[in-house]
């Protein structure tokens, strides 16, 4: 009999400890562990519900991922009026404008103001992680985990800019899209490099792209030496210097004797330096200052405005549309099946969901 109840008394201690393993699987289950670009792994829920998005181009890459439902506040640039949205996602997603607001702009955070939000986020993605507020002590201060991501952009840094869409997509269980994206990216990109690859140095006009905004919107002189758009169809870019090599500026500011010096055949406005004012942006600039009329592309009426490029940070839809245009205009002969206009719906119809041109 003592034998019988020890046996019994067993069965019941394994059948026990059976039940609380299962229950500890469950809770594991309930969390997923994400490396962020900083390396550091990061357990998060398995199933995220509500995100917010500090610094330059967050919201972008998770409107990129159609995960902007799950946003429930914004930093305050997002609430600010401008002249005109220079930003597709924005542009795509107005009520951006009148979410709460968890800090200021350029990942200023405020961890006291993160935690009055209803609900609060089960995760923050942070972009530009060494500007404003550190995310390793905002994640102590709110306990909420922080995932940080590099923005790369689409030349020298593009692998940055697809780690970024991965670790975002296996937080948010979007793999699909953020590959979807990526290969997006690259078919564009290819479709570019095999339009333009073979055409000789001696067929390509020189020209030159000004009123680039570099945190906030800037006149004519301002130019990126390195512009996506140029070197994706392989232009005749003045400002670039090949001898810089992977030191290439991102930006830069061109003296006036410089441009002249160089007189391209063609010039580019960036769009975005009609957020100055009137008298200061880069269009009134050519057709104001008497030095700049004297530029044969201005005397021709070879100058044309481009989508802006960099509005709280690179707008990538805007960088592959530009190419497109740029490339159409430049060597119209290896553009003929493309019409620009429609180009840049199809680009923005995929990337957030929203016509431009229609």
């Amino acid at each position: 009999m003592k034998n019988k109840l020890k046996i019994i008394f067993l069965l019941i201690i394994i059948s026990l400890l059976l039940q609380c393993k299962k229950v500890n699987n469950k809770k594991q289950s309930n969390k997923i562990k994400i490396t962020d670009a900083l390396g550091r792994e990061i357990e998060i829920p398995n199933k995220i519900q509500y995100v917010i998005c500090s610094g330059a181009g967050c919201l972008r890459l998770i409107t990129y991922l159609e995960a902007q439902d799950m946003i429930i506040a914004v930093d305050d640039i997002e609430t600010k009026k401008n002249i005109f949205d220079a930003s597709p996602y924005a542009f795509a997603n107005p009520q951006f404008k009148s979410m709460p607001l968890f800090g200021e702009f350029r990942g200023h955070d405020n961890p006291e103001l993160i935690l009055t939000l209803d609900p609060l986020p089960d995760i923050i993605f942070k972009t530009y992680s060494q500007s404003g507020h550190d995310p390793i002590e905002l994640q102590n201060k709110t306990g909420i985990p922080v995932i940080v991501l590099e923005y790369g952009d689409l030349g020298a840094n593009i692998n940055d800019l697809y780690n970024a869409l991965k670790i975002m997509g296996n937080a948010l269980n979007k793999e699909k899209r953020a590959n979807e994206v990526i290969n997006f990216f690259n078919e564009c990109i290819d479709d570019l490099k095999k339009r333009t690859s073979n055409i000789s140095d001696n067929m390509k006009k020189s020209c030159y792209v000004g009123g680039i905004a570099s945190r906030g919107p800037h006149g004519f002189q301002s130019t990126e030496p390195a512009y996506p758009p140029f070197k994706m169809i392989n232009a005749n870019n003045k400002a670039y210097d090949k001898s810089k090599g992977p030191k290439e500026l991102t930006h830069a500011d061109i003296a006036k004797e410089k441009i002249i010096e160089w007189n391209p055949e063609i010039i580019f406005i960036d769009l975005s330096t009609l957020q100055l004012d009137v008298k200061a942006n880069a269009l009134y600039e050519i057709k104001n200052d008497p030095v700049y009329k004297e530029l044969s592309s201005v005397k021709n009426g070879n100058v044309y405005g481009l989508l802006p490029y960099n509005w709280y940070t690179r707008n990538f839809g805007s960088v592959i549309a530009n190419a497109y245009f740029i490339g159409k205009l430049l060597y119209p002969e290896h553009f003929k099946d493309i019409k620009p206009e429609k180009k840049a719906d199809e680009i923005y119809t995929f990337l957030v969901k929203k016509t431009v041109f229609k």
